[in-house]
């Protein structure tokens, strides 16, 4: 027999955990503060680009496991466990805002069941769980840290094939029950204090990151000696204790946790005295990768692109997802704009939503309370750079709407999306998103020699 949960939350986070549960057969509520979004899932429409998540939420619609309240107090009223999955944006000094994770935990104190439990999925610091104690003010109420160790694009697939299941509880009881609530899912389970459950969120987040910002260095090092990255990555990752995963050079990393995590852990572990010097360098490498595939789209470009059209494939920070929060490619073609260069800009597959603040992965969609941001593939102008949005296999507008068929002189390539823009020729393609024309994760070695890192899957056509 299910239990009853109540999610606070409905982003990538709270969504994902609240569909999924619901699947494994509990009776979940999943609250929100927009009534709007909350209105779009009761109607089984979801304002996220996850795969496999439209058919689980409207499967737990049409069973009854799943349903969506305005308001966290009309979720919890009689749940026995509540997920607490909001956002924890960074803060200016780098360390997480953990006001949001406050707020909730208070709103939903005199709501709840005694002997309820209450479960930390947010991506906090470490010492959260006593935060989250105190603000709920209820001897008669546990808190423990379940973090989640979702991807972005593969995060229903994650969360019910996970690696591992980590609770971190003081109470071996209740880490028993918050255990029951995976049943099904062959997984190792973990079983620790609050703290070191915190800190294996971090430490994993930041490891991975680790590794992207050395293959990235690495492949440098092959550029500036004449050596093969592709053979050198391949060969690395034939030794079990390197293995091959996120061994594969790129533009950088980004997102709405590896930037947030990594400066997070640095700032924790400042606090407790101790200068994280590695995890520094591994920040500092990444935004130089940034800057080096800026220059590299100069120098495929003859050394300047003053005048020319440089269309970018590739806006999301990785592929499978319609998130543009810390995208490596908005950064470059920032870097871009700010040396008054002129491009294009597309990604090849996205949603009409709003970009959140840094670290907001607790809410999510097209309805947002906090800023205002960009649409990916929506077309408009943003100072001297144009955005267009591309399409894969057909042209933008026909002819009777006056639009023009701009595509590559060469041939086109097995594999590889045509490209059709509005207005002018491109004189540059540069592919610096998670999308490869040879597709997702591509390992063809089809770049161009000026492109040996990797950052630029594809130099393109250049004419």
């Amino acid at each position: 027999m299910g239990s009853k949960i109540a999610i606070i939350g409905t982003g990538y986070v709270g969504l994902t955990t609240g569909a999924c549960l619901a699947h494994l057969g509990h009776t979940v509520v999943c609250a929100d503060v927009v009534q709007e979004k909350v209105d779009a899932l009761n109607r089984g429409e979801v304002p996220i680009l996850e795969a496999g998540l439209d058919d689980l939420v409207q499967e737990g619609l049409r069973s009854g496991q799943l349903t969506f309240v305005m308001g966290a107090e009309n979720a919890v009223a009689e749940a026995e466990f509540v997920y607490l999955c909001v956002p924890t944006p960074q803060g200016e000094d780098g360390s997480a805002d953990l006001s949001y994770i406050q707020q909730a935990a208070a709103q939903i104190a005199p709501h709840l069941l005694s002997e309820a439990v209450v479960i930390n999925k947010s991506t906090v610091p470490v010492g959260s769980t006593r935060v989250v104690e105190k603000a709920l003010g209820r001897s008669d109420v546990f808190v423990v840290s379940n973090p989640e160790f979702l991807r972005e694009g593969s995060a229903v697939h994650d969360f019910l094939n996970p690696d591992r299941v980590v609770i971190g509880a003081d109470d071996q009881g209740t880490a028993i029950r918050v255990a029951g609530l995976y049943l099904g899912l062959a997984a190792p389970l973990q079983v620790t204090d609050p703290a070191s459950a915190e800190t294996i969120k971090y430490a994993s987040n930041a490891f991975l990151a680790t590794k992207i910002s050395f293959v990235n260095a690495i492949a440098a090092v092959c550029e500036a000696v004449g050596a093969d990255v592709n053979d050198v990555v391949l060969g690395m990752g034939y030794d079990k204790r390197i293995g091959n995963a996120f061994l594969r050079p790129g533009p950088g990393w980004g997102g709405s946790c590896f930037p947030k995590d990594s400066h997070a852990l640095v700032r924790i572990a400042e606090d407790a005295g101790y200068d994280f010097g590695l995890l520094k360098g591994v920040i500092d490498v990444n935004e130089d990768q940034f800057a080096r595939v800026a220059d590299k789209i100069e120098r495929m470009a003859g050394g300047s692109v003053d005048g020319k059209v440089v269309a970018v494939w590739g806006l999301t920070f990785k592929a499978r997802t319609d998130d543009l929060r810390d995208s490596p490619s908005l950064n470059i073609v920032g870097r871009l704009r700010q040396r008054g260069r002129a491009s294009r800009r597309t990604t090849p597959r996205s949603r009409t939503r709003r970009t959140p603040p840094r670290g907001d992965r607790g809410h999510a969609g097209p309805l947002r309370r906090h800023g205002r941001g960009r649409r990916a593939g929506h077309p408009h102008r943003v100072g001297r750079v144009q955005v267009a949005r591309l399409r894969q296999g057909r042209r933008e507008h026909g002819p009777e709407a006056g639009g023009r068929r701009a595509q590559p002189r060469r041939p086109h390539r097995p594999g590889a999306p045509r490209v059709h823009l509005r207005g002018h020729r491109p004189e540059l393609i540069a592919w610096v998103g998670s999308s490869s024309p040879a597709g997702r994760g591509s390992s063809a070695r089809t770049s161009a020699p000026a492109c040996s890192t990797g950052a630029i899957r594809w130099s393109a056509w250049t004419t």
